[in-house]
């Protein structure tokens, strides 16, 4: 990996102008909450923002984003997910207290880039990230790669398979295991995106004829319709993995 390098957009400013990396569905992109808070992570926490990219080819490879937090060191001071966490950890910053954790938002990597190792490399992009600011623990409210092969399986059990040699059957969630991160709680409710019955069809490319329960491409869970409240809601399940950095 001697051709691929790793910055801060803070060491690298210079990167700020490159566009986001295109890996999400649609939906992900309208987060009641995280949607409003992430332009506040480039305009005002750029150190904890990372790039990684091919020397030789100048392309970009890899991003990572994540928050300074507070976390009190137990399960449940975790939280409900990375809405809450997002809000308070922006809450605190406002208030100038100071953060005592990292919080790993997205890790992105470039699909023509998949095969080069870099989904562990982007954790430990973020490992390095809170030792280099003196946090000693990252939290992350993991989104399973997986997950979306089984909408309707509660998040509480999809966690808690594993192959036929033990380890986890989720291809994300195993590479933090590997790493040696501990997971912790399931979190049923850690993402609301909510939006018309027009703005939920244009983003899913899905036709939404009547209310109830929908099944939608790449969603973890069902998206819930109202058509005569024209409202739809969605909460995207996650499960905590704890590493120490």
């Amino acid at each position: 990996m001697g051709s691929i390098q790793w910055a801060t957009r803070t060491q690298r400013p210079d990167l700020s102008g490159i566009p986001t990396l295109d890996v999400w569905p649609e939906y992900n992109l309208h987060g009641d909450i995280v949607g409003a808070l992430w332009p506040r992570l480039h305009d005002e926490l750029p150190q904890f923002q990372s790039v990684c990219w091919d020397a030789d080819s100048g392309s970009v490879l890899a991003e990572t984003h994540t928050v300074p937090c507070w976390w009190d060191g137990s399960d449940d001071g975790l939280g409900p997910g990375i809405d809450a966490t997002m809000a308070d950890a922006f809450a605190r910053l406002d208030r100038g207290e100071p953060p005592n954790a990292l919080c790993a938002l997205a890790a992105e990597v470039a699909p023509d880039a998949r095969s080069r190792g870099l989904a562990a490399e982007t954790l430990r992009q973020m490992r390095r990230v809170a030792a280099a600011h003196g946090l000693p623990a990252v939290i992350a409210p993991v989104r399973p790669s997986w997950k979306a092969r089984y909408p309707l399986v509660p998040i509480a059990q999809y966690v808690t398979w594993r192959r036929a040699d033990g380890m986890l059957l989720d291809p994300w969630m195993r590479v933090h295991e590997r790493l040696g991160a501990r997971m912790g709680p399931p979190l049923p409710r850690s993402l609301r995106i909510t939006g018309t019955v027009a703005e939920w069809e244009q983003w899913t490319q899905l036709s939404l004829p009547a209310s109830g329960r929908y099944v939608f491409p790449e969603g973890l869970g069902p998206l819930h319709v109202d058509r005569e409240a024209d409202h739809c809601e969605y909460w995207e399940p996650n499960v905590w993995f704890i590493h120490q950095a």
